[in-house]
């Protein structure tokens, strides 16, 4: 196959409908739009969500809740993502974006216990959860809160 042969799949390409070409097409005169009103104009039509003058939905539904501005995102790791760490490792915020373990540190890094710990590690992160907590001193390891 040479690049003067490539075609595209048969069926996979629709010639666009030209509007306002003659009687015969079937899209002549007023170009499919019907006769006259509002969608006939150019630049005509009503908004997403207009009903017509009646009240739209989002305005007759009450309002609900808020977004907190001070709330805290932490980057989540699981117990089961420190066991490619080395046995006695000290695990960083700074080394869990370098090993790509987190994306970013957001407002810190909160460890939960999901999943099972099998290497005795020293872990600094800015939150822990109870049970990971307890997971990470069972194993031996000690857990500090930056």
């Amino acid at each position: 196959m040479k690049l003067h042969e490539l075609e595209p799949a048969t069926g996979s390409r629709k010639e666009r409908n030209r509007v306002g070409r003659g009687i015969a097409t079937g899209n002549g005169k007023t170009s499919g739009r019907g006769q006259k009103g509002q969608k006939s104009r150019s630049g005509g039509g009503v908004r997403p969500g207009f009903e017509g003058g009646q009240n739209p939905i989002f305005r007759r539904l009450p309002k609900r809740g808020f977004t907190n501005i001070n709330r805290k995102e932490y980057a989540i790791v699981n117990l089961d993502a420190l066991n490619r760490f080395e046995e006695g490792t000290e695990v960083t915020p700074a080394l869990l974006v370098e090993t790509g373990v987190v994306g970013k540190e957001k407002a810190g890094i909160k460890v939960l216990g999901n999943g099972t710990l099998d290497k005795k590690l020293t872990v600094k992160a800015h939150k822990f959860s109870a049970s990971a907590k307890a997971a990470i001193e069972n194993v031996g390891g000690n857990i500090e809160v930056i």
